[in-house]
């Protein structure tokens, strides 16, 4: 609430005052201002209480809003170190001064806009699909190359509903997938006021299955009863336990998955890789699926030849993406993780959180093409 206040008191003071607008067009602008605070509030809160159809229409605004004030925050501090050093060498008069504030400001409006419209248009109109190719040395020729399809960080919700979903259920479904695998962060809602919405995941279809491991969004949402409802909708949840994704002859590779990172404060969950080991097989290659990059630290030292993860949204619009740096130790794309044989691919996710944009990103289904030899 207080850095909603600052952000909004920031935005007062560095537009709405510094255009010198007539008075009824200033005291518009300010309560223009002070509703879409309030809206943006109220949103956040009512989200909580209200079906997805009420909160839908409000969250379009309320999320839209919030990324325009990243915006124009930002662009307004970027223009204000331009204004501070353009003013060493310029000591305009009073008139002169209001006369360049104003062009400032304007400069900061129009900027601060442009980036959120680029930014609406990359989150709502882009997916890409990128082949990522991996070699693993103890994958079974007999399954190289092997088909592997990442959903992550869908985020069903408020702005994202069923009919994106089966847009991307077959668009994946398109790539004959050996294995699907949704690394977390599925949902931000309960099971009572989406499942309607996830329902179109029944139709995701992959010669050894659909397998789901929980993100920390999972458990703002009820995760006990998402995992019980994949199940129903025939998608493997994996919790801190291994399966065996067999080929030709009893061959094959250990699948494995584990709770989010960050889920050791919820009764009966927590990450538990040791325990997800104990049924693999020492000559088995060992892929694992954590929702969150900073679970590879553990991975490299237990012998995990490959991690697959999601979590970052690759920052989702800069700046965030230098943030992410300081909580994770990767953001985006394959990896060697330091001087082990672990690598490790983080997606930029499939959907969004909160604001629809993306700046510097493009939501992705990662298609991944797993193998044994140099070459495919």
């Amino acid at each position: 609430m207080g850095l909603t206040i600052g952000l909004h008191y920031y935005l007062f003071t560095g537009l709405i005052s510094a255009l010198n607008l007539p008075d009824f067009v200033k005291t518009g602008a300010m309560i223009l201002l002070f509703a879409l605070g309030i809206h943006l509030v109220a949103m956040l809160v009512l989200s909580r209480f209200l079906s997805r159809r009420f909160v839908k229409p409000m969250a379009w605004v309320g999320y839209t809003w919030m990324g325009m004030v990243v915006f124009l925050c930002l662009t307004l501090s970027m223009v204000g170190i331009f204004r501070l050093g353009w003013l060493r060498w310029e000591v305009p008069n009073a008139e002169q001064k209001i006369y360049w504030d104003r062009m400032f400001a304007l400069v900061s409006l129009a900027i601060g806009c442009i980036l959120s419209l680029v930014a609406i248009l990359q989150a709502t109109k882009k997916l890409k699909i990128p082949s990522i190719v991996i070699q693993i040395d103890k994958l079974p020729a007999s399954m190289s190359p092997f088909r592997l399809v990442q959903l992550t960080d869908l985020h069903i919700g408020p702005t994202l509903g069923r009919e994106w979903l089966e847009k991307i259920v077959r668009k994946t479904n398109e790539l004959n997938a050996d294995l699907i695998a949704i690394t977390g962060d599925l949902v931000d809602g309960s099971v009572d006021k989406l499942a309607s919405q996830v329902a179109p995941l029944a139709m995701l279809k992959a010669k050894h299955g659909v397998f789901f491991v929980t993100g920390n969004h999972e458990y703002y949402s009820g995760a006990d009863a998402w995992i019980a409802e994949l199940g129903r909708l025939g998608i493997k949840t994996l919790r801190n336990e291994s399966v065996l994704i067999a080929g030709q002859n009893g061959e094959g590779f250990d699948l494995i998955g584990v709770d989010d990172y960050h889920s050791s404060g919820f009764a009966g969950h927590g990450p538990n890789l040791p325990l997800a080991l104990q049924k693999t097989n020492p000559s088995r290659a060992k892929i694992l699926l954590a929702h969150q990059p900073a679970a590879v630290e553990e991975a490299a030292t237990l012998g995990i030849d490959l991690q697959i993860s999601g979590h970052t949204h690759g920052g989702q619009f800069w700046p965030w993406n230098y943030f992410v740096r300081l909580q994770q130790p990767y953001v985006q794309g394959l990896h060697k993780h330091k001087n082990t044989n672990t690598q490790i691919y983080i997606s930029s996710g499939t959907g969004y959180w909160g604001p629809p944009m993306r700046l510097g990103t493009t939501a992705e289904i990662t298609n991944i093409t797993l193998f044994r030899e140099d070459k495919v």
